[in-house]
């Protein structure tokens, strides 16, 4: 019996670090004015923070998620897009972008 808690308790901790795969609809910002970039009126600031070395990220709402494949959102700075992916911890890993 407790070889099979122990399977059950194992399946569930990998179960909570696989990250939570789905579609989300956001802004591409900066990650120096993070959250404030969740609007259409941020994208020249965002521009220019990318431009002076800040990293892109994606801001749903409130809530900033660093982006593990940056180079994927290169011509989408400052704009709103669709992003089917996986999230984990505050990262997401981006499988398609779309406007």
């Amino acid at each position: 019996m407790k070889k099979y808690v122990l399977l059950l308790g194992m399946f569930f901790s990998v179960a909570a670090f696989a990250g939570d795969k789905g579609k989300w609809t956001g802004y591409i910002s900066d990650s120096h004015c993070g959250a404030k970039g969740n609007n259409p009126g941020h994208a020249d600031c965002a521009k220019k923070c990318i431009k002076e070395g800040y990293s892109p990220v994606f801001v749903v709402g409130d809530k900033v998620y660093a982006i593990n494949n940056p180079k994927k959102v290169t011509k989408y700075i400052g704009e709103k897009v669709t992003i089917t992916g996986t999230i984990t911890d505050d990262t997401i890993d981006i499988k398609k972008i779309s406007e």
